[in-house]
């Protein structure tokens, strides 16, 4: 156990040390040497304590203000003027603002650049919350709308595809509060994993079973992607056509989305390729451009296929001739079938010429790696607010207006416009340790809000709880978890 929490003293009860611990609704009634449900406060010696180090993130400024890991610093650098240290508050094992009407933990007074700072630093109690999770690759996972579980429970859904991913949508208040308690717990517990980086198996009802971990390849049905498709079928005609132009007389490439067929399409076009009296399964939609060439699955390109010849609906033998050289190839470049017309105008397999050969692993060249993101996404309403400032909606407008920072464990959010602060971040770009939960079912997760000192006050601030950055060090350093600031992300300055 690490901190002392004076502020968090829960009220004592009867004569054999019981605290009650009011850091989230349970209320827990803890004996001493034992902790909450939570595990994240405990009775040590009569005193309700945070059983987490309080985390702080540190970076070394340089002569001219580059940037020296700090670890390194002292035996690293080299200038004329010793380097300055600067040091962020996380909200990670800094306790919580609840009951609404406490103080944050920390209101930490500091400098930035010469301008007088206040980050406002709490662990947040979170049950509206989700994960929105990016999935890159072809493969059919479900279809939209449906209910992804995790051990049989639902935990969310598939939501609309982008360009080369599915996505799926995790928590939220309906799955953590709206269904049975076994629900909630499930879905608590599912987030949790992700978002502190662990793999989660999931499945969709009518379709994928899926291992998920943030910054992995995702795993279908046993199998982990490997890359992320270069475009669709009609955009890896336009990327590629000029390599194939000499090289086949046809290329197909097969997509769930949309099917391109080189000689049809407007690069082919351009190019003078003739038509080939081959004719595509599906809708034509813009000329070289078919949807629903088949259903989709884990096939080549999304789709069910596995036999690729299977999209030809019918090849024209007014515009077809033998020793048409014709390539089918998926928008990864992973499955390639390169055929020949015999004198039936039948598709005959041939060994791949090294030209054309080249062309498939140079769409393989331009996929990226299959990777899982997992975004945590939260609402930061009355509690957090109200530890900040008594008047919260005042906080909200800064927010809204960019002259408040908003940071989780340090790392930045993207604020969604409209009301309310509706934030998310990269669960890559937190510490660890950063999440955990309470029974009620809730996620915790850190926040921290960072501004100019003076608009503090002018917001109504608590600024009579505002302590020096370097009593804080002084009163809780040693004990403190100390890390390095995490590369990539941006301080968190006003």
């Amino acid at each position: 156990m690490s901190q002392d929490r004076t502020a968090l003293l829960g009220a004592r009860e009867g004569d054999e040390g019981i605290i009650r611990c009011d850091a989230c609704p349970v209320l827990c009634r803890i004996r001493p040497g034992r902790a909450g449900a939570c595990d994240r406060y405990a009775n040590r010696d009569g005193r309700l304590v945070r059983t987490e180090p309080l985390l702080l993130l540190h970076r070394t400024l340089a002569a001219g203000g580059a940037t020296v890991p700090f670890l390194e610093a002292a035996e690293d650098w080299q200038g004329g003027i010793a380097a300055a240290r600067e040091t962020f508050v996380t909200g990670i094992g800094a306790g919580t603002t609840y009951p609404d009407y406490k103080p944050a933990p920390f209101i930490v007074a500091a400098q930035h650049a010469g301008v007088d700072t206040v980050t406002v630093v709490t662990e947040g109690i979170f049950s509206y919350c989700g994960l929105k999770v990016k999935i890159d690759t072809d493969r059919y996972l479900g279809p939209e709308t449906a209910t992804v579980r995790v051990e049989g429970e639902p935990v969310g859904h598939v939501t609309t595809a982008e360009y080369g991913s599915q996505m799926l949508s995790l928590g939220g208040v309906r799955h953590l509060t709206g269904g049975s308690k076994k629900e909630g717990s499930t879905t608590c517990a599912a987030m949790l994993a992700l978002c502190e980086k662990a793999a989660v198996e999931v499945t969709i009802d009518g379709g994928a079973r899926l291992v998920l971990q943030a910054g992995q390849a995702p795993i279908v049905d046993g199998v982990p992607e490997r890359r992320m498709r270069v475009g669709c079928g009609s955009a890896a005609i336009g990327i590629f056509a000029q390599q194939w132009h000499g090289h086949v007389d046809e290329v197909i490439v097969i997509d769930d989305h949309i099917t391109g067929l080189l000689s049809e399409h407007q690069a082919g076009k351009c190019l003078d390729i003739p038509p080939s009296g081959i004719r595509l399964r599906g809708r034509r939609s813009t000329p070289g451009r078919y949807f629903q060439v088949a259903d989709p699955g884990t096939g080549w390109g999304g789709t069910d296929i596995t036999d690729p010849l299977a999209v030809i609906e019918r090849i024209d033998p007014k515009q077809a001739w033998p020793g048409l050289r014709l390539l089918l190839t998926s928008t990864t470049g992973e499955e390639h079938l390169y055929v020949e017309l015999d004198e039936g105008l039948r598709p005959v397999p041939v060994p791949t010429p090294p030209a054309v050969l080249r062309t498939v692993e140079r769409i393989g060249e331009n996929c990226e790696p299959a990777l899982t993101s997992i975004l945590f996404m939260a609402g930061a309403g009355g509690s957090l607010r109200a530890g900040v400032t008594e008047n919260p909606v005042r906080l909200t407008r800064e927010v809204q207006n960019g002259l408040v920072r908003v940071t989780i464990g340090g790392a930045p959010c993207t604020l969604w416009p409209g009301g309310g602060i509706t934030i998310m971040a990269d669960v890559l770009r937190v510490p660890e340790g950063a999440f955990g939960t309470v029974p009620t079912p809730a996620l915790v997760a850190p926040i921290e809000f960072t501004l100019r000192a003076d608009l503090y006050a002018r917001l109504g601030g608590h600024v009579g709880h505002a302590i020096p950055l370097e009593r804080l060090l002084a009163e809780h350093g040693e004990a403190a978890r100390h890390e390095p600031w995490m590369a990539g992300n941006p301080w968190p300055a006003p």
